[in-house]
């Protein structure tokens, strides 16, 4: 019987030992080591406690533009097993799932605790050993040995031989230096998807505003995100800002979060679009106040604040505004700037950019190109996902490809 090691019992490191036990034809001996004393950590806080399971979009290659770093790679690994799949695999195994406006996925229930209860179920009647507070202190490899090339030593000082490994720690430096050791290269982590800290501003006076499709991007050349925007006590937050501390983690990371932002409140729109639509404005509405009609999406104390830094006067007649002062409003609603001082926190995600580097994996078995008992799947890799299910995807696709090539495999 072949013994298997899954080091972290996560999202990936569970479902990689389910589905080895699901796919296998032949009986493998399968043990989760967990270090925290309760499994699946990260998918109880995930989504403030309903889980988002995945993301609503089954198109491989528009599924695989969600991914700052993995993009390749998982363009292909989706073709085995995507966000349908998922979808399809929860059904069997009693869970259904549903579909919000955004396209994140989660259990109709809207608890976690029914993603964790199906797991945990699964691995138990798959006779899976999942052991938690088991902490792996060192992995030692030795090629000669035809069984048992892998030994794991816990910090009970006790120690077990296995034949194929599987990494599911997520972002974990001393697995990371392990790996290393093993020859294999680490692109050094950096965090991901966080909130954007700004200063010398008092727009953070309207906390709690939102405007539903902004661009936001780096200056002076960085790739714009658009989605919705939250302004926050200490900056913003929302989709299009947590999608730029993705798609930026690295640049952000070595100007020590200090730079430029600027963003456009009404998303694609450029400035002369804008201008065209306040010119609209202004003809249908002579007669009104300027601070009583405006763009439906910009809420009306936002409004006032751009009033106020334009020093337009909010009871002004949209008469008797000039040209000068609507191009000054055009500027302020498309090219707003703003000083990003620090990142903050987003408390629904974990994540981090970096990992086991891509170019050691071979995606279609997500074995590692030096041992090839060994395996990766998850956020140990060099791989993270914008918010919206995605990194949970990820950890569901690359660990059935690696447990179906562990199956195939199996003695």
């Amino acid at each position: 019987m072949e013994k298997i090691a899954i080091i972290g019992g996560g999202a990936s490191g569970c479902f990689a030992g389910i589905q080895i036990a699901e796919f296998s034809k032949h009986k493998s001996d399968i043990f989760i080591f967990e270090k925290s004393k309760e499994p699946l950590a990260k998918v109880k806080i995930s989504g403030g406690g309903r889980c988002n399971v995945t993301h609503h979009l089954f198109d491989p290659e528009i599924l695989s533009q969600r991914y700052p770093r993995g993009e390749k790679e998982l363009r292909w690994a989706f073709e085995t097993f995507q966000p349908k799949d998922t979808i399809e695999w929860f059904r069997r195994h009693g869970v259904e799932l549903k579909v919000e406006e955004d396209g994140r996925m989660f259990p109709v229930t809207n608890e976690s605790s029914t993603i964790i209860d199906c797991f945990l179920g699964v691995l138990d009647q798959l006779k899976v050993k999942l052991k938690t507070d088991k902490t792996v202190s060192s992995v030692y490899y030795d090629a000669t040995q035809s069984q048992g090339k892998f030994e794991l030593r816990f910090a009970d000082e006790t120690s077990m031989r296995f034949d194929r490994l599987v990494i599911a720690t997520g972002s974990n430096r001393k697995v990371w230096g392990w790996m290393e050791a093993l020859g294999h290269k680490v692109i050094s982590p950096v965090p991901s998807l966080f909130t954007l800290a700004i200063t010398n501003s008092d727009i953070t006076s309207l906390a709690g505003l939102s405007v539903p499709s902004a661009k936001i991007r780096i200056l002076p050349k960085g790739k714009p995100q658009i989605g919705a925007l939250l302004i926050t006590h200490w900056g913003f937050s929302g989709p299009s800002a947590l999608r730029l501390s993705a798609w930026e983690a690295r640049s952000l990371f070595e100007v020590d979060y200090k730079t430029d932002i600027e963003i456009n409140w009404l998303g694609d729109k450029s400035m002369e679009e804008i201008e065209s639509l306040l010119y609209d404005i202004k003809n249908k509405f002579q007669a009104t106040k300027i601070l009583n009609q405006k763009p439906p999406e910009i809420p009306t104390r936002l409004w006032e604040w751009f009033l106020i830094h334009t020093k337009i006067p909010s009871d002004k007649k949209w008469v008797d505004i000039s040209k000068n002062e609507i191009r000054k409003m055009a500027e302020i609603l498309s090219k707003s700037k703003f000083q990003m001082v620090a990142k903050g926190i987003f408390k629904d995600e974990f994540v981090t950019a970096g990992g086991i580097s891509r170019k050691d994996i071979n995606f279609k078995t997500m074995q590692s190109k030096l041992i090839s008992e060994l395996y990766f799947v998850g956020e140990v890799i060099d791989i993270d996902g914008i918010t919206g299910g995605f990194n949970f995807q990820n950890a569901w696709t690359t660990a059935t490809i690696a447990a179906g090539h562990i199956a195939k495999g199996s003695i």
